[in-house]
């Protein structure tokens, strides 16, 4: 019985081993069976297990130590390596199992066209995966608009791309339309970007006070940038309100919708404050034969009583109160700016390009503006009220200021640290203009510049001790003047 039983198991195994050893069918001169395929598989497996962990190990430990590179670009070198590895692989796992390549390369070449033509999209998308990784029009961190799709690039594969949306909706888009169709690439070299913020105010508005009312709404928000500055635009007349458009750059366009809310809030209080309305949409009614419907209502209404026949009244007549002065706090920007002398003979239209200059700022009294030996970053027009100079570290009082003057520039136009204090004697209110806007300002207003330069001139010792002017320098009346001109000349080109 016992033989009988080993019998049997050696019959079953020896017909278990024929058909796992018998040829199934055959390619390019190769004898595939069941034996062989499961040892083909097999290996296959444990070479792909290999070779993604080789390519994670390239991907995080070597460039991972590559900060400077971007993240797009090792993303793109990872997945290159990782293809070149499963196929390295796959050569290896073929060799090793005894399969001769040279008699495959006929069956790859017909397959190849067969594939060609029943694949083609998927065949497209292989090619144009290849195109991104090597070409880099989208790289993995890139923020992008795909049609209406807006969306950060997640993984780049050879058949599709992954763009997380701005909801955090994970969106499988296919790499041909990277290559078919029109891609925005808002961080391709330069991520700065400028956004457009429409406005519709009421007729009747002076542009002027819009103007600075945007430019503040701006300005306040910190995620705007102030180089390149925001501007305004005028871009026409609506049929219910004058068309305006907040111009204001950004570089961190995946956060574009969120500043525009914040904006648009600003915008909202800007206006509020200032009692600019926001129309709506409103329509005319002109009535024709107004003489007829006044005939045919006219036995209908009841005249109306005259003051002879109304009743004595206990409470007298209101008086009507006296228009209250407005305080130079309640005055518009242009209006301050027409008083100073050197933009007294400005047209409306300069005044209103010379607000997007500078923007202005109310200091209550006893308050420091800027301190000794900080940057020298703003340049201040008084509009308003009254500023005290001096030196901390003198203990001394140099100079009062009042309307129409300036200061802080000595420390902007020769680019050296604040060589005094500023605090304000009173309420008072100041024209700040940063450094780039005031090239801007000088090139267009040489008055300004003329009046800069003399008032530099007057300042001698000042500038001696600074270090700006030395002996020789300063001989005579007209030489300090002609060297600072030369100075705004090759910092400002005017």
């Amino acid at each position: 019985m016992v033989n009988w039983i080993i019998k049997q198991t050696q019959h079953l195994l020896t017909v278990f081993g024929d058909i796992f050893t018998k040829d199934l069918f055959k390619v390019g001169g190769n004898e595939f069976s069941l034996n062989r395929l499961a040892q083909l598989l097999l290996l296959s497996a444990i070479a792909y297990f290999i070779s993604r962990s080789v390519n994670e190990w390239i991907k995080r430990r070597l460039l991972g130590r590559l900060k400077k590179v971007h993240l797009g670009t090792r993303e793109a070198i990872a997945s290159v390596i990782g293809y070149l590895l499963s196929a390295l692989s796959f050569l290896i796992v073929l060799e090793s199992t005894g399969i001769d390549l040279s008699s495959l390369t006929v069956v790859a070449g017909v397959l190849g066209i067969g594939i060609g033509f029943g694949l083609q999209n998927l065949a497209s998308n292989f090619i144009s995966g290849i195109t991104l990784l090597f070409e880099q029009p989208i790289k993995v961190g890139d923020y992008i608009q795909v049609n209406d799709l807006f969306g950060t690039v997640e993984k780049i594969s050879i058949r599709s791309t992954i763009v997380r949306s701005r909801d955090g909706v994970f969106v499988i888009v296919p790499n041909i339309r990277f290559v078919e169709t029109n891609i925005i690439n808002w961080s391709y070299q330069d991520p700065r970007c400028r956004l457009h913020i429409p406005v519709g105010i009421a007729y009747g508005t002076d542009p002027a006070i819009v103007t600075e009312a945007l430019l503040t709404a701006a300005r306040k928000e910190p995620d705007v940038l102030s180089d390149p500055p925001p501007k305004v635009w005028f871009k026409g007349f609506g049929d219910s309100a004058l068309d305006f458009q907040l111009l204001v750059w950004i570089d961190e366009p995946y956060n574009s919708e969120p500043i525009k809310s914040a904006l648009n809030f600003r915008i909202e209080s800007e206006l509020r404050q200032r009692g600019i309305e926001i129309p709506f949409p409103q329509r005319d009614l002109h009535i024709r034969n107004l003489d007829s419907f006044k005939t045919l209502f006219k036995n209908q209404i009841s005249p109306l009583p005259s003051s002879e026949t109304l009743p004595p009244s206990d409470n007298p007549p209101p008086q009507l109160e006296k228009a209250i002065p407005k305080s130079p706090n309640n005055w518009t920007l242009r209006d301050l700016l027409r008083r100073m002398p050197y933009f007294e003979t400005c047209s409306d239209m300069e005044l209103l390009h010379l607000i997007e200059y500078g923007y202005r700022q109310l200091f209550p009294g006893d308050r420091l503006i800027c301190q000794e030996n900080d940057p020298g970053d703003c340049f201040y027009i008084i509009l308003s009220g009254s500023v005290e100079v001096f030196s901390e570290r003198l203990q001394k009082y140099i100079a009062s200021l009042h309307a129409g003057e300036f200061f802080g520039e000595i420390s902007l136009l020769m680019g050296i640290p604040r060589s005094a204090s500023v605090r304000t004697l009173e309420d008072t209110i100041l024209f700040v203009i940063d450094r780039n806007d005031l090239q801007r300002l000088l090139v267009n207003h040489h008055n300004l510049a003329d009046r800069i330069a003399e008032k530099l001139s007057e300042r001698q010792q000042s500038l001696k001790s600074l270090g700006l002017l030395v002996d020789e320098e300063i001989e005579g009346e007209e030489k300090p003047l002609i060297w600072i001109r030369k100075r705004l000349n090759t910092l400002f080109g005017i």
